[in-house]
């Protein structure tokens, strides 16, 4: 089972991919057979290709994650809330995020799950 350090440098090398705009970054912290759900209730993402994808559409929109707090870390799970400010639609906006890896005994992320809605996204 991954240590709690483990599983904060995971989250923080997932904010700092996106920092850099890097999706090799992001794809680096997750497992060869991971999923990501996001936002929750989407189409599952499965393995490297299409989750690098994903990060690469995610990234080339200029979107940083910005921590709103603490990383809450239990029994190889991990789960922070975060904000993204990104200029989208011709329009400034913000998404309040609260995201959760599962990770496997590796220390790898092997499941992503994005909790957000209409209701989250904020016209700025």
């Amino acid at each position: 089972m991954p240590t709690p350090e483990q599983m904060e440098a995971a989250v923080h090398a997932y904010v700092e991919a996106f920092a850099k705009g890097d999706p090799e970054l992001a794809v680096a912290i997750f497992a060869e057979d991971a999923t990501i759900e996001d936002p929750v209730g989407s189409p599952l993402k499965r393995g490297h290709d299409e989750i690098r994808a994903f990060y690469q559409a995610s990234m080339a929109t200029g979107a940083r994650l910005v921590l709103d707090g603490p990383i809450r870390v239990a029994e190889g799970h991990a789960a922070f809330a975060f904000h993204v400010p990104l200029h989208f639609d011709g329009k400034d906006m913000e998404i309040h995020v609260i995201d959760t890896f599962a990770f496997d005994a590796a220390g790898k992320v092997r499941e992503m799950r994005a909790f957000f809605g209409p209701g989250n996204m904020i016209a700025k």
